[in-house]
């Protein structure tokens, strides 16, 4: 008689048609949760992927590390190690990031109410409470952004439940604002600024320290693997705690600053907003 376990491992064949289209996968158990790492990666002494700051593929041959080891590479799928954890696995899984998605986890119906009424049509796949809205494109993930609604992407993996209807959909901008963590405003007593002095020069630095500051500023917001929103503010509220009263900032410098940010993903009101809330930090 077959064994349940065996049964199973039929989901192998459907995990090598997805790596086939280019979709990382892994396998799941019962719960809809990945494999433990095996011991030579117990927790995470090996210094695993989820340690690090940028998505990519685990090293280790076993399916360690949650979404880090979804892969496209039939021969790591079909490999021994593998073959007893796709003997056990419950589901397939996949790594929304690693095939350029973004995944609107919706888990009840209010939510999809919400998403219905908010969010712009794409491909949608039935749950089993909900449904999965799949964009094209990837940003940081995050759950419980909303009352039932997760949003999962880079660093995360979804279930694989089929491949949906309807034609998708770019990532939108009120997708990318799920997960965005507004500054909350400080309004301290007014104050008075002082007059641009020096004819628009810095008083107390060279115009070479403001050429520094922006590139820092730039090469900082460029550099962020998560957190985008959060770093802008900052960067943000560095160059103007420093440039902001001397009348040295030009809207050149302004516009190469939204210019770095709307490279990260940022949209043009974003930027906005990040920088009125910045002069709003400084009493300006």
């Amino acid at each position: 008689m077959t064994q349940p376990t065996m049964i199973r491992g039929e989901h192998l064949p459907t995990a090598l048609a997805l790596a086939a289209c280019g979709v990382p996968v892994l396998p799941l158990r019962a719960g809809k949760v990945p494999f433990g790492n095996c011991p030579r990666c117990a927790d995470n002494a090996c210094g695993g992927r989820p340690n690090m700051k940028t998505p990519g593929p685990c090293t280790c041959p076993a399916p360690c590390h949650g979404w880090a080891a979804a892969t496209t590479d039939p021969d790591i799928l079909n490999s021994r190690v593998w073959g007893r954890a796709w003997r056990q696995s419950a589901a397939v899984a996949y790594h929304p990031g690693g095939a350029g998605l973004t995944v609107v986890d919706l888990d009840n119906e209010d939510a999809i109410a919400w998403a219905g009424a908010n969010l712009p049509a794409t491909r949608t796949v039935r749950t089993t409470r909900g449904e999965h809205w799949l964009y094209r494109g990837t940003m940081p993930s995050a759950n419980a952004v909303r009352p039932g609604v997760d949003v999962k992407s880079l660093m995360s993996y979804a279930r694989w439940l089929g491949t949906g209807t309807g034609p998708l959909t770019a990532l939108p901008d009120a997708v990318r604002a799920l997960v965005v963590k507004e500054p909350t405003p400080v309004r301290p007593a007014p104050v008075t600024v002082p007059a641009p002095a020096g004819g628009g020069r810095c008083p107390h630095r060279s115009p070479a320290f403001l050429e520094r500051g922006i590139a820092m500023a730039e090469q900082r917001i460029a550099e962020a693997a998560s957190g985008v929103h959060a770093t802008v503010f900052g960067a943000f509220l560095a160059v103007l705690s420093t440039h902001g009263r001397c009348g040295c900032l030009t809207e050149a410098h302004t516009a190469r600053l939204f210019a770095a940010a709307q490279a990260k993903g940022e949209s043009a009101r974003h930027c906005t907003d990040a920088w009125t809330n910045a002069l709003t930090r400084l009493g300006m």
